[in-house]
């Protein structure tokens, strides 16, 4: 989990090949698969998968902002009911639960969106006994990171590996402590926003998403690689 360098990251793409050579055991395994969170993780993880030879999916989770701050998570959700609270956001920025409701029933709202536009009438993963490894542009609080690890736990997976491009050092740390292995390049010890570590952090559009999933998946139907 020592961070390899402390250099700026072009875009998402270069990110995820960042990860690949320390996700080089998991290759060409059947066992292996990879969870984007979208839209940011998703760049980042079609280069890991195609790299790997292993399967593409979406780990859906939404981010519960604060109202006055949005980029700072009071929480998070994520598919199957997952809901985590930040307890040291809500300390900084006191929420009323009217307020903290209406911003998870947004968010749920957009996470069913998503999936009814990403995946279409393809069937979810079976994640029962696979490896698998989630993986974002980028970590901050960690609070979607560790609503989508409260999600996959339930499905009983053999292996949980989180691998993401930055993230600050105390974050990177207790997340490590919740997944079989954590791989995080970049771990400054002074952290503003991921954005910040990127050259070009410019937002990921559905379509984007869409097409890369797309791409992953004919590569997948048709036998690989």
């Amino acid at each position: 989990m020592s961070p390899l360098s402390h250099s700026i990251l072009q875009d998402r793409p270069a990110a995820g090949r960042r990860l690949i050579e320390a996700l080089r055991p998991y290759a060409r395994r059947p066992d292996v698969i990879v969870l984007a969170l979208p839209r940011g993780g998703v760049p980042v993880a079609y280069e890991v998968a195609r790299a790997l030879g292993v399967r593409l999916d979406l780990m859906l989770v939404r981010k519960l902002g604060v109202p006055s701050r949005p980029e700072y998570a009071m929480g998070a959700i994520a598919s199957g009911g997952i809901q985590i609270r930040n307890e040291e956001a809500l300390r900084d920025h006191p929420i009323d639960q009217a307020t903290f409701d209406a911003v998870v029933e947004r968010e749920t709202r957009e996470l069913l969106r998503r999936e009814q536009v990403y995946r279409g009438t393809r069937a979810p993963v079976k994640l029962k006994e696979q490896v698998v490894i989630l993986i974002d542009d980028g970590l901050a609080t960690g609070a979607s990171m560790k609503a989508a690890i409260h999600a996959l736990r339930v499905q009983s997976p053999a292996r949980i590996v989180v691998a993401v491009p930055v993230a600050p050092i105390e974050t990177a740390e207790a997340l490590s402590r919740e997944v079989d292995e954590l791989i995080c390049p970049l771990m400054p010890e002074w952290f503003t926003s991921i954005g910040h570590w990127y050259m070009d952090f410019s937002q990921t559009s559905d379509a984007e998403v869409i097409e890369l999933l797309q791409r992953a998946w004919q590569r997948e139907d048709s036998g690989m690689p």
